[in-house]
């Protein structure tokens, strides 16, 4: 049995850190770095990005940025998301991990690094208003859709199944925000209200379609290639994305929330049960049961450099000079060291 529970675990982080060991190789180097990043304990986004509830915002984002015929695209047309799909969701959590607890220096390399993945990603498609169109990943306006999703999915995501964010969730989307600055989003939003109007723009213009590329996606997201064993786990995790789309967005997708009958399942009860499972099995029962590797990383990085443990609700906004550049521990903390 206990063979079996760790297989189990082997599998899981596999899937979700591309690593079978309990820590990637690239968690460590989170401890490097001469200063304290963007993102410090107290933050939005440390206590978004340190919820099991991502495992819900990620497939959410998912579903939500497919529904961009542009971004879709290039998705479909260039990533290997169907031979490798776990290598590619691996990279995705290194680079959230990385800009979320890493150094600024650690950051913008991570951020760079996909930039320049994406500079090979061009190719023609036909918009949602059926005018032909050409892209390329690293265009502002998809840039801005997948930032926007993502930022969204997590949000959502963690007001339902997570504990309460520090400074409420303008302090999430206006923290993120560095996020899309580093790739090379133009005044990406700095509230959830102004995030909500831009998403709905898409919608309310027709940007957005459904057709038979966008259920491709999104059969394969309700079933990838997983172990057996944890497929039970993510039927669960698919349900509660689903779930906690706004309906106009739900309905667009073709998907609806599962019910037995008439009767709806119990998807929020579920789903906790469900994270807390998972965040035991991958060993978050640290300190409050809440602590995982990267962010134990980055508070080793920050007792080095002597800097302060919170930071204040109000710090400033993130600027577009900020983009490509160091920020200052003062910028964040006014209580430096």
């Amino acid at each position: 049995m206990r063979n079996v529970l760790r297989e189990w675990q082997a599998e899981l982080r596999q899937t979700f850190t591309g690593s079978r060991g309990a820590v990637p190789g690239w968690v460590p180097l989170l401890e490097e770095g001469d200063d304290a990043g963007y993102h410090l304990p107290g933050s939005a986004v440390w206590a978004v990005h340190g919820s099991m509830t991502t495992i819900v915002a990620g497939i959410r984002a998912l579903l939500m940025q497919a529904l961009h015929p542009g971004a879709l695209a290039g998705v479909h047309d260039h990533s290997r998301f169907r031979e490798d799909p776990l290598g590619r969701l691996a990279g995705t959590i290194r680079w959230i991990f990385t800009v979320s607890y890493g150094s600024t220096s650690a950051a913008r390399a991570a951020s760079g690094w996909v930039l320049r993945l994406h500079e090979s990603v061009r190719g023609e498609y036909v918009d949602a208003h059926g005018a032909k169109r050409s892209y390329a990943a690293n265009d502002p306006e998809l840039l801005r859709w997948v930032h926007i999703a993502f930022t969204d999915a997590f949000l959502s995501a963690h007001k339902i199944w997570g504990r309460p964010i520090p400074g409420g969730p303008d302090a999430y989307v206006r923290e993120w925000a560095h996020a899309g600055l580093l790739m090379g989003v133009d005044s990406p939003p700095l509230s959830e209200a102004e995030m909500r109007q831009q998403l709905d723009r898409w919608y309310d213009d027709g940007d957005l379609r459904s057709d038979e590329r966008v259920a491709e996606i999104v059969a394969f997201i309700r079933n990838p290639p997983l172990h057996p064993s944890l497929r039970p786990g993510y039927r669960m995790l698919f349900a509660a994305a689903v779930s906690s789309l706004e309906p106009k967005y739900r309905e667009l997708l073709g998907l609806r929330p599962p019910r037995l009958g008439p009767l709806p399942l119990p998807i929020r009860f579920g789903t906790k049960v469900t994270l807390a499972v998972v965040q035991l099995a991958l060993g978050g029962a640290g300190r409050g049961g809440r602590v995982g590797p990267s962010e134990q990383a980055a508070r080793r990085r920050l007792r080095r450099l002597g800097f302060a443990a919170q930071v204040p609700v109000n710090a400033k906004r993130p600027r577009s000079e900020d983009r490509g550049q160091t920020r200052r521990m003062g910028d964040l903390n006014p209580r430096g060291r």
